[in-house]
């Protein structure tokens, strides 16, 4: 692990220097700010809002007067040792403390108050110690309380009676102005944390406080934390209120988070916003991938879990790194938190053995990494003390001896010295002294001496060795892993946060705030909890600027013969309806017809299917046949924790074979419509393959965001919009929707 980090960094950006030299950030001069609803340049076009209400949780986590009511020293009683702890924790925090108990005159000494209304002070902080808080909510809003904890059960984790019991404990909440943390949650808050450490720290936020336990002991390697938030049901107080508020500490390097169900997706997004805007990593455990994960998230929590597939993208486009496992939260936020920013991507593995490097190296590549080549004059240089018959080109294998004497550390330092290298990564997989000695002596001085990261692996199972407790844990500057997947995830996220903060640009600021002469268009088009007819569906389109093709809708075989003489043949023909979802599975669709008898034709058994099927029409569409493209899709669902989500990926029947899609969360910009398009895996599509010409990526790009411009305006109305297929034509030519389902809300 990383210990504290200094040393001197010139850059431009107040934030890189604190990132770089391991500073504490000035405290802002407010300490946030709220959404008002009144303020148009403060909520979007659909009226959510653009900034994330930050609390001042400053009293919660050091109050000046505390009560705690229930408080109890009986023998054998649970309140009993949790007076006892508060107790303390009051006195390392300086805070006075008020027992509240309606019985007792004293509780170990301290004069009793029978009420809240007795307290002799005003109180920042009240302990909850009640089987029911909802009755002191008032009570508590009455004396001016401003933060309250409960930590009782039985809410919504337990059921449908337990969630009612919630949702009126949270409209008490709310009416009365208090602040409240959990129910259902615990005392992690008042933890002893440790004083003696220095250096940026890791906030710690978590559902489940058992859950915490690993990124807290993280004090006995070292690294320093300064608050935890254990959550619990977010009745009031939720994941995104601390992460807003941690965002704004000048003590904060890193926040990791333990999240088994959001409250509010948007409340989410703009805590994570404003970490981004101030260059706070946030690391999260998201429990939920599966079905069976979520699951137990939601009857541990009593939230909703949401499609994962939309939380990750969501995380993705917010910089929130997420993470699978407790071992990698630990490892990956104390990088975070305590690394310099890099000075390059690229990353050199340097090992005693080259099977080590070889295996380490194929690793690091699969991770994402570059490893990039040494130049020649490098691997000169480098060969002065390794022996020629050992590759030094990236991985570096010394063969062993050199790390023995003077060799080791000059080896490092020319390594450390090449302009290619950000990171060097030195497995060690077990100790074999005095060289294993030798070799982390010789990296925790070169460390000391660069700004760049030094990683070492120890892969020793014993973890006892001076080598690894004394010399690598006490190092300010290396960081070290005990497991080369814990490394690699790390260092790939080190670098993927620093490559996104500097590019950052905060979707909000651009996210439109009032509607556009297509959101009145769109409004007369739309059948409140009807689905759209095609016809009526890409009329939809058109009011947004996309294209369709040119096409009429007739009523007679005759007016089909004339629609097509004025579309031009060869067309396409479709039965047209509001309850048609897939015209090709029914027989309703006819493509190629190039006289006026095959329309006719057509015509006449389009019609006859659809009576057969039972499906009514409003019209036959006879459509432009579109020149063959590239099929796409892209559409608009609603989501449960985050509203209207994009939709882009591979269309007609790919879509359901391969399921290669990309999903966003509105607002983004054109940057982020474009990574949608890179993280296909069917990409290679879009770039013109087998002799193929290149997609007009530009017109798909476009479309993307006219439909996203929809969903953020027609967001309440639209409950899914589907277009597919969208043909993509070759560059320049641009993209055409040939088919449009919309559903209304």
């Amino acid at each position: 692990m990383l210990g504290s980090t200094h040393g001197t960094l010139t850059t431009d950006s107040r934030r890189a220097r604190i990132i770089a030299c391991g500073e504490q950030r000035p405290s802002p001069a407010v300490h946030g700010r709220a959404t008002d609803p009144d303020d148009p340049d403060d909520l979007d076009v659909s009226g959510r809002p653009l900034h994330a209400d930050v609390p001042d949780l400053d009293r919660f986590f050091r109050p000046r007067s505390v009560a705690v009511i229930g408080a109890s020293d009986a023998d054998g009683r649970p309140n009993t040792g949790i007076t006892r702890q508060l107790l303390a924790w009051a006195e390392r925090v300086g805070a006075r403390v008020h027992p509240v108990h309606p019985t007792r005159p004293a509780v170990f000494g301290i004069p009793c108050a029978a009420t809240v209304a007795d307290l002799p002070e005003p109180v920042d902080l009240a302990v909850l110690l009640v089987a029911d808080p909802l009755p002191l909510v008032a009570e508590l809003a009455e004396a001016k309380v401003r933060f309250a904890v409960a930590f009782a059960s039985g809410f919504a984790e337990t059921g449908a009676a337990g969630a009612a019991a919630q949702a009126e404990l949270a409209d008490a909440v709310r009416a009365s102005g208090l602040r409240l943390l959990g129910p259902n949650t615990n005392l992690n808050a008042f933890e002893r944390f440790r004083d003696d450490l220095d250096g940026p720290a890791i906030a710690l936020i978590t559902q489940s406080g058992h859950q915490g336990r690993p990124v807290f002991a993280l004090q006995e390697l070292g690294v320093r934390l300064s608050h935890w938030a254990p959550t619990g049901n977010e009745a009031d107080l939720e994941t995104a209120d601390f992460i807003s508020y941690f965002a704004e500490r000048p003590e904060v390097g890193a926040i990791a988070c333990y999240v088994e169900g959001l409250k509010d997706g948007r409340s989410f997004l703009l805590a994570a916003d404003r970490a981004a805007r101030h260059g706070v990593p946030v690391v999260a455990v998201k429990v939920g991938r599966t079905e069976a994960g979520a699951r137990t998230a939601a009857s541990h929590t009593g939230k909703l879990t949401g499609a994962d597939d939309v939380i990750d993208a969501a995380m993705r486009q917010y910089g929130v790194i997420r993470v699978d496992g407790l071992d990698e939260l630990q490892d990956t936020a104390a990088l975070l938190a305590r690394a310099r920013a890099p000075r390059a991507d690229g990353v050199v593995v340097y090992s005693i053995s080259g099977g080590t490097g070889a295996h380490v190296a194929d690793l690091a590549t699969g991770a994402g990494l570059r490893l990039p080549m040494l130049s020649e004059s490098r691997q000169a240089e480098l060969h002065q003390w390794i022996p020629e018959y050992l590759s030094v080109a990236n991985p570096v294998d010394n063969g062993g001896h050199p790390v023995g004497d003077e060799r080791g550390r000059k080896i490092i330092d020319a390594i450390l010295a090449d302009p290619e290298v950000g990171v060097l990564i030195c497995p060690v997989t077990g100790p074999f002294p005095p060289l294993s000695d030798r070799l982390v002596r010789d990296l925790v001085d070169a460390a000391e001496t660069t700004d760049k990261l030094v990683c070492v692996v120890w892969g020793s199972p014993v973890g006892t060795e001076p080598a690894y407790r004394e010399v690598l844990l006490g190092s300010s500057r290396v960081a070290t892993f005990r497991t080369v997947g814990n490394c690699l995830t790390a260092v790939r996220a080190y670098l993927d946060h620093h490559r996104f903060t500097a590019a950052y640009h905060s979707p909000f600021d651009e996210a439109p705030r009032s509607p556009s002469p297509s959101f009145r268009k769109a409004q007369g088009l739309l059948r409140p909890g009807e689905q759209l007819s095609e016809h009526a569906a890409k009329q939809l389109l058109r009011a947004y600027g996309i294209r369709v093709p040119r096409e009429q809708l007739v009523s007679s075989a005759a007016g089909a013969v004339r629609a097509a003489a004025q579309v031009g043949y060869p067309v396409v023909m479709k039965a047209s309806g509001t309850r048609i979802a897939h015209k090709t599975e029914l027989g309703l669709v006819r493509i190629g017809l190039t006289s006026a008898s095959q329309v006719r034709d057509a015509y006449r058994e389009l019609t006859d299917t659809a009576r057969y099927e039972d499906v009514a029409l409003d019209g036959v569409l006879v459509c432009q046949l579109v020149e063959p493209g590239v099929e796409m899709v892209v559409g608009v669902t609603h989501d449960d924790l985050f509203g209207p989500t994009v939709t882009v990926g591979l269309g007609g029947v790919l879509v359901e074979v391969l399921r290669d899609t990309a999903v966003r969360v509105p607002p983004f910009g054109e940057e982020q419509a474009r990574d949608m398009l890179r993280e296909l895996r069917g990409r290679a599509l879009l770039d013109g393959v087998r002799g193929r010409p290149p997609a007009d990526l530009d017109a798909l790009v476009e479309v993307v965001l006219r439909v996203q411009r929809m969903a953020l305006e027609l967001g309440g109305e639209l409950a899914e919009l589907d277009i597919n297929p969208l043909v993509v034509l070759p560059k320049g030519q641009g993209a055409v929707a040939l088919d449009a389902l919309a559903v209304c809300r």
